[in-house]
């Protein structure tokens, strides 16, 4: 057998590439379908719903399939999971650049969704397994990282793909572009260890579905769940907000949204950092990091604060909540029981595009019925409610804990 290579920052470094860069393909695939929907609505003359509908089904399918993919992460491994998973999600892709008409779109959409489904289970397993506990936390964070940069690179690739060589031309290539993450996963496979396993399942251990309902697990989909609720808010209408309550430029509020994005995919690098250097405590961070989020929306949604500044409160409140993700997923992992990482965060995970599908309607309807100075007040209401969920979780997880440990 080949010898596996001696733990350390290079070995570690290979591992969150070849994690990150799957993770990177599974936001970017996602995300390359709105940039083509003029040109598919002109081409298959189909209305804005049906274009939108290949992106709800890829999202859907994802969130649907993550929990029982993560059962059978758990059961038989990650790695062939993410290997034919990335694979699925990058000839899906690749298929859509030879679709005659938008329903083999959707149809793909649904295999490329199914692919998807395995990365969050698949990959938390393996990191779990694999990175040394010293750099976990920055492991956990480079993975938000590389996923929120393929959200942010998606749409100006592919639509100047487009432009150069044709929309089926742009989704052959970057449907190809997995093609060879896929062989770099396999040809390096032997670093890719999976989670610890007991020996023996230890006696009073609940069964899979009892432990994803339990009272921790369910408070930490709660805590997942609301804090993508409070981020879908401000995505979906600081500018308009900005721009009715204080007559803000569409400029100065892009800015605004803007700079709130760059802080909460660069602040998820602080977390890391932060997680690191203290295995203490992590519920007081994520408090105080969200608690000062709060404070940021809060003062763009009630203080009428100069056009100069407006885009620094943006940053700093994203820098926050950006910040406060890595911790929130180190915990996660910490109150998952040895060898049910892929269920825990399959389950768990999937209330982040539930919250985001959740948001945008209501907040819409207070904007529509003339209360747009309720929208921001409400994205930090959401946040504080969060941090309700994320202190009874970590307290609830802390006792089960305790109580698993035999008296001596």
């Amino acid at each position: 057998m080949t010898a596996e290579p001696a733990p350390g920052t290079g070995r570690d470094a290979r591992i969150i590439a070849l994690i990150g860069t799957g993770h990177f393909l599974s936001h970017f695939y996602v995300l390359s379908l709105p940039p083509l929907f003029l040109v598919w609505r002109e081409e298959f003359g189909v209305s804005f719903a049906e274009l939108g509908l290949a992106v709800a089904l890829m999202s859907g399918t994802t969130a649907l399939l993550q929990t029982p993919v993560g059962f059978w992460v758990d059961r038989h491994g990650a790695r062939p999971f993410l290997v034919g998973g990335t694979l699925l999600m990058a000839l899906s892709v690749s298929a859509m650049a030879f679709a005659p008409g938008i329903w083999a779109i959707w149809l793909l959409a649904i295999l490329s969704g199914v692919g998807n489904s395995v990365i969050h289970p698949a990959d938390y397993a393996i990191l779990a397994g694999s990175i040394d506990k010293a750099r976990m936390g920055r492991a956990f964070a480079l993975h938000t990282f590389t996923g929120n940069l393929g959200f942010a690179l998606a749409p100006p690739v592919v639509a100047l793909l487009a432009a150069a060589m044709g929309w089926r031309g742009a989704l052959l290539v970057v449907g190809l572009l997995g093609i060879p993450v896929v062989l770099a996963i396999i040809v390096q496979s032997r670093i890719l260890q999976d989670q610890a396993k007991p020996k023996a399942k230890p006696a009073g251990e609940p069964s899979g579905r009892e432990l994803l309902l339990s009272r921790p697990i369910l408070l930490f989909f709660g805590f997942f769940m609301l804090s993508s609720m409070a981020g879908s808010g401000i995505q979906a209408f600081v500018i308009t907000v900005l721009g009715k309550l204080w007559g803000t430029p569409v400029a100065v509020a892009s800015m605004v949204l803007t700079g709130y994005m760059v802080g909460a995919t660069s602040g998820t690098l602080v977390g890391g950092w932060i997680v690191d250097r203290t295995k203490r405590n992590l519920i007081g961070f994520v408090v105080v990091l969200t608690g000062f989020a709060i404070a940021m929306i809060l003062a763009l949604g009630l203080l009428p604060l100069p056009e100069a500044m407006l885009p620094v409160v943006g940053l700093l409140g994203g820098l926050a909540m950006g910040a406060s993700r890595t911790p929130r997923d180190v915990m996660l992992k910490d109150a998952a029981p040895p060898g049910q990482i892929g269920k825990v965060f399959g389950f768990v995970s999937s209330g982040l595009p539930l919250g985001g599908a959740i948001t945008p309607v209501p907040l819409g309807f207070l904007i529509d019925m003339g209360y747009p100075g309720l929208v921001l007040p409400v994205v930090a209401a959401l946040l504080g409610l969060s941090l309700l969920c994320a202190g009874s979780a970590q307290a609830e997880a802390r006792s089960r804990r305790a109580a698993a440990v035999p008296a001596e």
